[in-house]
């Protein structure tokens, strides 16, 4: 075979050993595999010297060596191609041995595969002649440990390959397990046939008798076997890049899992505020109607009295009629303070009725001019719902008489199949939606407490309002999720 060819083959042959060195150099460490990652480090090392052989052997046969250079070239390549193959037995090794405790140990064969090379070495110095040494050292290295590092190297892919399994990563399993096939063609077909020697068994199992049966030059198969084996352990590089998206994915879902959590927490305690405060204003609506009203109640009816008895004496009568306006006006005021609290109208007489009344009874102490307009089936609604419903509107209108300086307000409660649609509308001035969005203050904490109400059970609330056009609040609140909530 004609030297051009021969330097093709070499260029393509440590073209494949050198990218795939490149890239386990910059990818291996990625590895969340502390015994792959380990093991990655001496196959970069072997990629890249062992392309350095072949190339060194592609200039040499382009006649790019001095005179000098030429004479130490066979030692300089031999030490190379030791040190590549000695490489390779130390990937194998860290792969097949694969705990940590014995990564120290699996030093142990390349440096047994090292010292049987030398041995042999120093016995064929004494034993072959000069001119027959290097070529016989060749012939030993591939024997003594080019063979059993590919071998190494085949099983530990193998081993790999399980791995990649066990990960769920099979298709990479697949590719580790081509790539111990190519390396056992390589080391065990391409290693094996050698430069002929005075060495046996390369006195006739040599590159010269593999060219007579098969037509091609032995390197040509080492380089063949080279690509694949490249390509196959790049390809399994790319599990990295799995592992680390899964990592993230993992890690992505442990913090979506945990905001769940976290919203969850948020939503039962919210639940169980709302549930106090409710149970609270209850308890105290009932003991100042118990109680306060009607002690306030008989200090009318007793001022009464006295206003009667003493009518004749208008000063005094006077003095009483003031106070029996005072009482009823506190009295009033009390009956109010009740109803805001928890009006019995809800548990009595149900939602649309209570909302009519209470917007009536705003009406008689403001100036406001309240529309109230309910459509729809009112459905049997939880306990929950009907108070989440009513607390919004109450916030909503609230909210009006402090602040929005309206003349009217149109409240729409809709009962749909599945939800109730509320819509409260006002005349007012308005406000800048991203400088209440952006204050902390009462206004946007009532504005913050109608979406919590809305959100704890799977409801929304929308507020749209701008300078001197009026505010909208809207707000849809499920039945179904009002359900679960309340069991």
């Amino acid at each position: 075979m004609n030297q051009t060819s021969l330097i093709v083959i070499y260029f393509f042959y440590g073209l494949a050993f050198f990218s795939m060195g490149l890239l386990v150099a910059m990818e291996g460490g990625r590895s969340t595999d502390a015994r792959l990652r380990m093991a990655l480090r001496p196959l970069a090392g072997f990629g890249l010297v062992h392309a350095a052989h072949e190339w060194l052997e592609m200039f040499r046969l382009m006649g790019h060596f001095s005179d000098l250079f030429s004479a130490i070239f066979p030692m300089i390549a031999l030490s190379i191609l030791a040190f590549s193959f000695l490489s390779l037995a130390a990937f194998g090794s860290y792969l097949v041995l694969g705990t940590e405790s014995t990564w120290r140990v699996s030093l142990i064969i390349p440096l047994a595969l090292e010292a049987v090379w030398v041995y042999g070495l120093l016995a064929f110095k004494g034993t072959y002649a000069a001119d027959d040494v290097y070529r016989v050292a060749d012939v030993w290295t591939r024997y003594s440990i080019a063979i059993p590092a590919g071998l190494l190297a085949a099983t530990g892919l193998i081993v790999q390959q399980r791995a990649f399994r066990r990960a769920g990563l099979v298709s990479f399993g697949r590719d580790s397990l081509w790539a111990s096939v190519a390396f056992g063609w390589y080391s065990l077909v391409g290693q094996i046939v050698t430069a002929p020697s005075v060495l046996p068994p390369s006195t006739f199992l040599n590159s010269e008798w593999f060219f007579d049966i098969f037509g091609f030059p032995i390197q040509l198969l080492r380089a063949v076997t080279a690509i694949f084996a490249s390509v196959f352990v790049i390809r399994f590089l790319r599990a990295f890049q799995v592992e680390s998206d899964r990592k993230i994915a993992e890690l992505q879902e442990a913090r979506l899992h945990e905001s769940r959590e976290r919203e969850s927490l948020r939503a039962e305690l919210f639940r169980k505020v709302v549930a106090a405060q409710e149970a609270e204003r209850q308890r105290i609506a009932r003991d100042l109607h118990d109680e306060t009203g009607q002690s306030l109640t008989a200090i009318g009816m007793g001022l009464r009295g006295l206003s009667d008895e003493y009518k004749k004496r208008r000063g005094q009568t006077d003095t009483l009629s003031e106070l029996q306006a005072l009482t009823s006006d506190a009295l009033r005021e009390l009956q109010r303070i009740i109803s805001d609290l928890r009006p019995a109208h809800l548990d009595d007489l149900g939602l649309s009725a209570t909302l009519r009344w209470y917007t009536s009874r705003l009406q008689e102490i403001t100036q406001l001019t309240i529309k109230v307009d309910i459509t729809g089936e009112e459905h049997a609604l939880d306990e929950p719902v009907k108070i989440a419903i009513f607390r919004i509107i109450q916030e909503a209108l609230n909210n009006i008489i402090k602040h929005s300086r309206a003349s009217s307000v149109r409240v729409n409660l809709e009962y749909k199949e599945k939800s109730a649609h509320i819509l409260v509308r006002d005349n007012g001035i308005g406000f800048n939606m991203d400088a209440i969005q952006n204050r902390i203050g009462r206004t946007s904490l009532g504005l913050a407490g109608m979406a919590e109400r809305a959100a704890l059970l799977g409801g929304t609330v929308e507020i749209h309002s701008r300078p001197n056009y009026g505010t909208e609040v809207e707000a849809v609140i499920p039945y179904n999720m009002a359900g679960k909530e309340a069991k």
